[in-house]
């Protein structure tokens, strides 16, 4: 990235596997671009844009969520642990250690881990954990919760 050099590509979202507990299945690839550039106060950084579409689970109902990431950063180069650590006091800078041997796809995995919300879910009229009721005109109701132990119930009832 040395000298505002930029690198772009495609990885395969079977590549990486740290992310893989998170995903519901492996189909897509991640589109990346990185570049060179210098912040307003004429620090080295990159400047990293990462889209794509991942399958998770839904929270909810553990069904496939699509997730679309759309994600634009810069993050400092710090050159050595003390500079690192002065970044990290600012929580406005994003920094990492500068080093020759930048493993891309890490930085990548990385990135997109950190921007996952710990709960991701199907908005309430998209889950299968809810269900419509009918209000009697034909038209459904406010969605209301799926009772967890309905099937159970209706298992009983036959018996």
């Amino acid at each position: 990235m040395r000298n505002a050099g930029s690198r772009h590509g495609k990885i395969p979202l079977v590549e990486l596997v740290r992310l893989h507990d998170l995903l519901f299945d492996q189909e897509g690839e991640l589109i990346y671009q990185i570049s060179g550039q210098f912040d307003k106060n004429e620090r080295p950084g990159i400047y990293v844009e990462i889209t794509g579409k991942i399958h998770l689970h839904c929270q909810r109902c553990l069904g496939k969520l699509v997730h679309h990431i759309d994600l634009k950063t810069f993050l400092i180069l710090a050159k050595n642990e003390t500079e690192l650590e002065l970044a990290d006091d600012d929580d406005t800078i994003d920094a990492i250690i500068a080093a020759p041997d930048l493993d891309v796809f890490n930085l990548i995995e990385d990135e997109v881990i950190l921007s996952l919300s710990i709960a991701l879910r199907h908005a309430d009229n998209e889950c299968s954990m809810f269900k419509l009721k009918s209000n009697g005109n034909g038209l459904a109701d406010k969605t209301q919760p799926a009772h967890p132990f309905a099937a159970l119930a209706a298992l009983k009832k036959t018996n």
